[in-house]
């Protein structure tokens, strides 16, 4: 879920807080099999009936949203955890879905006090910044810095429990060339959890004026000065190159080669990624190091335009990881 999902939920939980209208949270703490809400989705729903936000959908989540409606207006303020498993042939905890799998789901009433923990969330949000969020027995609680892991649910025993999120984006995609393939990209990909830096050499181009998709923007003089610009990570860094030609294309690989990511693209026609590759090898560039390079960038799809091309690309990425 991306951060501007999420802070549209938590801006239901606050205006509801700040007129005292009942707000409760649904939040999944664990996810396993083809449980269809994934650990870290949440709701917000409050007693006038306005929600915000998905624990899974299907008749399960309007079960939960009924049942946090009848709390709510019984001013029910217990916390509890509900497990639920999605086969019909359970015993006991259906979901009354048959897609299998199950998830482990926290019903959350806010308290008055919880308004300081959710403008604090709310913030954090939207510097783009990185922080934990942690629910438990004892409530809600937030604090800047990043936890060690995405998600964490520590069962304990009995009552103990301890649900650890990090917020924010999660991953960061750097677009190199913000032209029509460039601006396409970021408009697709803005909807999901990445930061979106787009990086170009002319401050003029007409796409890289309208890209309000892209959270950074970066100018460069020679696309050389990327490896200041761009540090690498193999596990949250994703990386496309789509610049306006074959020798922009070169100097923004040979920038950025030797860094790690969790996904290095090259876009261009099977003719332009075969020469360069080939000049490479000439050159004796190891194979471990071309390896790296999805090129041409995107799922085969036979894409035409530039949102066809953003869309093959954006399917690639997500192939990768959810790996």
């Amino acid at each position: 879920m991306s951060p501007d999902r999420q802070a549209a939920i938590w801006n239901l939980a606050l205006s509801s807080l700040r007129q005292d209208i009942p707000v409760l949270l649904l939040y999944v703490l664990e996810s396993q099999g083809s449980s269809p809400g994934r650990q870290g989705f949440f709701m917000a729903v409050n007693a006038r009936g306005e929600t915000d936000g998905s624990i899974g959908g299907g008749i399960m989540e309007h079960k939960f949203t009924e049942l946090a409606l009848d709390r709510l207006q019984q001013n029910d303020q217990t916390l509890s955890l509900r497990r639920q498993i999605h086969d019909k042939d359970a015993v006991r905890d259906r979901s009354g879905m048959i897609c299998s799998g199950q998830q482990t789901i926290l019903l959350y009433p806010f308290r008055p006090g919880d308004i300081g923990t959710v403008e604090t969330i709310l913030d954090s949000l939207g510097q783009t910044g990185n922080g934990t969020l942690q629910l438990s027995p004892g409530g809600l609680s937030f604090s800047f810095g990043s936890p060690e892991k995405d998600f964490q649910f520590d069962k304990g025993s009995g009552e103990d429990w301890r649900y650890l999120e990090k917020t924010g984006y999660r991953n960061r995609l750097f677009i190199i060339g913000g032209g029509h393939c460039g601006l396409a990209l970021s408009r697709l990909m803005r909807t999901m959890d990445f930061h979106i830096t787009i990086v170009d050499h002319r401050p003029a181009l007409p796409t890289l004026l309208l890209n309000e998709a892209a959270h950074t923007k970066i100018l460069v003089k020679d696309y050389d000065e990327l490896r200041q610009y761009i540090t690498g990570d193999r596990l949250h860094h994703y990386l496309v190159v789509m610049t306006q030609g074959y020798r922009t294309d070169d100097r923004a690989v040979r920038a950025l080669w030797e860094k790690e990511f969790r996904y290095f693209g090259l876009l261009g026609s099977r003719t332009k990624a075969g020469k360069l590759l080939a000049d490479y090898r000439a050159e004796g560039i190891a194979e471990e190091t071309l390896k790296k390079i999805h090129t041409p960038a995107g799922l085969s799809i036979n894409s035409q335009t530039p949102e066809e091309i953003a869309v093959s690309i954006a399917a690639e990425i997500i192939s990768v990881k959810n790996k």
